[in-house]
């Protein structure tokens, strides 16, 4: 009777835990104690794992779509290039163009073109992604106190560059519709970066060599 009692006991252990346990049955107070190995299989966590699986694997192809869409908003938002749009930000404000980035601001889109005067004063200009026209214009404000370092290191990369910036973005745009060129001056292997977008949404990254223009997938975030 106290043999089934532990062995029932230690089961009922095994079923809340999971898992396998041995159990020490005892007949009587002359017998020597029996030892009785009970298995219970508790499949609860191997389902909350799955669970889990799944519920990841959901997150990251509900992200991945709306990724995807707001690439293709921004795509079809830019209906003058980065190209187009830098050629008309160096028209109003003389200089280097040194990034383009197609902004969200909410409601509307906007190309705002960062351009580098001869005097290191850098400014922000506001090209419409529609028409193509100067929405404004301002000067940028060295809060930090780096602008003067930061700009002798752009100079620096972009001494003897052959390419600018409208190029790398014509260069890339094989490859997609461009959204954003951006110097990149602090990697050893200097280059433009260029973001595309393909048809479907699909976004990319891309190296624009400074000196010939080629076009380089960008595995530097891979």
């Amino acid at each position: 009777m106290k043999r089934n009692i532990v062995i029932a006991t230690v089961a009922a252990a095994a079923l809340i835990g999971g898992g396998t346990a041995t159990a020490i049955a005892v007949a009587g107070d002359d017998e020597a104690p029996a030892k009785k190995t009970v298995t219970v299989a508790n499949d609860d966590n191997d389902r909350d794992d799955a669970q889990d699986t799944d519920d990841t694997a959901r997150d990251r192809a509900e992200d991945k779509a709306e990724d995807k869409a707001e690439n293709a908003a921004d795509a079809k938002a830019a209906q003058i290039t980065a190209a187009d749009a830098i050629e008309a930000a160096l028209k109003h404000t003389s200089g280097t163009a040194v990034s383009a980035d197609l902004d969200d601001e909410g409601t509307t889109y906007v190309w705002d073109v960062d351009v580098l005067t001869g005097g290191g004063v850098w400014h922000s200009v506001q090209i419409d992604p529609a028409t193509g026209k100067v929405l404004g214009s301002h000067t940028e404000k060295d809060d930090d106190g780096d602008d003067a370092a930061e700009t002798a290191q752009i100079r620096d990369a972009l001494k003897g560059s052959s390419v600018t910036a409208a190029e790398a973005a014509e260069a890339a745009a094989s490859k997609g519709t461009v959204t954003s060129v951006d110097l990149d001056e602090e990697s050893r292997d200097k280059a433009w970066e260029v973001d595309t977008t393909a048809a479907n949404g699909t976004g990319s990254d891309w190296r624009v060599a400074l000196d010939t223009g080629k076009v380089t997938a960008d595995r530097t975030n891979d």
